[in-house]
């Protein structure tokens, strides 16, 4: 069973504190002027990818689900916020029966996305939707980071699995959202027991150098390694000298030996040195994983050398230098007025410096090109063009606050395999770059 198909609730009582002080206030504001029920469409979308990166990968969409249906101001809250004088006491009861009842829709996760796609729309009354603000761009904005260095690295490591081993790197609830969100990218393990808990992920893990050290001698270390885990285990075999690691290994656990491990040196000649050993040896089909702070390029480095699969920690769960999705959460339209049925007007911030935004209720499909490959990102307010019209990528997340799109976690991974096979084979080059496809706008009114 995958306990993500669950909605098992997040690691605290409530999500609702996940959010910055503005947006109580806010909230305390339009309730006084009597906005705060008025219709409101909120985005999530980014305006660049990060530097050098071609796609983005939308990760995090189901810890979004939980987190709007944990999203709850029970009395501890409550409490909190009356004595440290945040909102008045006419907000504090409105936040006691806080639901959300409205309705998102976003890009399906494992998807990916490019410069102005509407990732998530959100869509309700202002009061509801603006609480959400802080609490969906922290879960996405990390998860989607994370998501995107691991595609990067499956695309590096073609056929051969990736271990995600980054738990010690990141905080320990980052962790396992990180390890969550690298599975979705195309990792296949995880070191963490808390991911393998919570998500169903898959985990390995057999020792470190401390356990070599531990006993008096390398010999003694394997032999005891392989009478409680068997012989196909994986030995760390860098601890002292490589080559005689190598032959003890062997000569303890035969030629079944599962896998040795090298955590260190240069990984390119060792690794061939190592597998040159193994076959003289008679361990033919003993694997080769190699670690030590890998990212994207160091796979690709090593796409020669005769190594099995790897197992990466820091670069991983730290976005490969960019740990962070830069999504934003717009107001992009609201009623006219408070009145029932009021038609949706775009609105839209105006500013220099690159912050500007698009109003409007937004639309987004994907177009081909002749051989099936995309081709554009077409994002557009107003009726959807016919040709359009079966090419739409957002889906129904939550309807009238109750989700409707809860998957499991494999879904978002296979999904996630083939919309990178769908786009232009330039997408998995690590040189530097603009996005794979362009970013079309269609304009046609507010959409409401």
């Amino acid at each position: 069973m995958n306990t993500a198909d669950l909605g098992l609730p997040v690691d605290v009582p409530s999500t609702a504190l996940f959010t910055d002080q503005y947006e109580l206030t806010m909230l305390r504001a339009a309730l006084k002027a009597g906005t705060a029920g008025r219709r409101s469409v909120f985005e999530v979308f980014t305006r660049r990818l990060p530097d050098g990166r071609r796609y983005g990968v939308v990760a995090g969409t189901g810890r979004v689900l939980d987190a709007v249906e944990n999203f709850r101001f029970d009395a501890d809250v409550l409490r909190f916020l009356r004595e440290k004088g945040i909102v008045d006491e006419e907000t504090l009861d409105w936040l006691a029966e806080y639901r959300f009842g409205g309705d998102i829709w976003g890009y399906p996760e494992g998807e990916v996305y490019f410069p102005g796609s509407p990732i998530m729309r959100v869509e309700g009354t202002f009061g509801e939707c603006v609480l959400l603000e802080t609490v969906i761009l922290s879960i996405l904005n990390h998860d989607s980071a994370i998501a995107a260095a691991a595609s990067r690295m499956a695309s590096a490591a073609g056929e051969r699995p990736l271990i995600e081993m980054g738990a010690r790197r990141t905080h320990e609830l980052a962790a396992v959202a990180a390890a969550r969100s690298a599975y979705v990218g195309g990792f296949t393990t995880t070191s963490d027991l808390a991911a393998g808990f919570r998500y169903n992920i898959p985990t390995v893990g057999t020792s470190a150098h401390a356990f070599t050290l531990l006993h008096d001698n390398e010999r003694d270390a394997f032999r005891a390694q392989v009478d409680a885990l068997g012989r196909d285990t994986t030995l760390l075999v860098d601890t002292y000298d490589v080559a005689e690691a190598v032959r003890t290994a062997v000569e303890i656990a035969g030629p079944e030996l599962g896998a040795v491990r090298i955590d260190s040196g240069d990984l390119l000649l060792v690794a061939h040195r190592v597998r040159q050993q193994l076959d003289d040896l008679g361990a033919t089909e003993t694997k080769i994983v190699v670690t030590s702070d890998l990212d994207e390029y160091a796979i690709a480095s090593l796409a020669a050398a005769p190594v099995d699969a790897y197992g990466v920690g820091t670069q991983l769960v730290t976005g490969s230098g960019h740990p962070t999705a830069s999504m934003v959460y717009k107001l992009v339209a609201r009623a006219e007025s408070g009145a029932d049925g009021a038609p949706l007007v775009p609105v839209a911030k105006r500013s220099s410096g690159g912050k500007t935004s698009i109003g409007g209720r937004k639309w987004a499909a994907r177009r081909l090109d002749d051989y099936g490959y995309a081709e554009a990102e077409v994002v557009g307010t107003g009726p959807v063009p016919e040709d359009l019209a079966d090419r739409q990528l957002l889906v129904e997340l939550v309807k009238g606050g109750t989700v409707v799109a809860r998957e499991p976690l494999d879904a978002a991974r296979d999904r996630h395999a083939a919309a990178r096979a769908n786009l232009p084979l330039s997408a998995t080059q690590l040189s530097r770059g603009e996005p794979v496809i362009p970013t079309e706008y269609l304009h046609g009114g507010s959409g409401s």
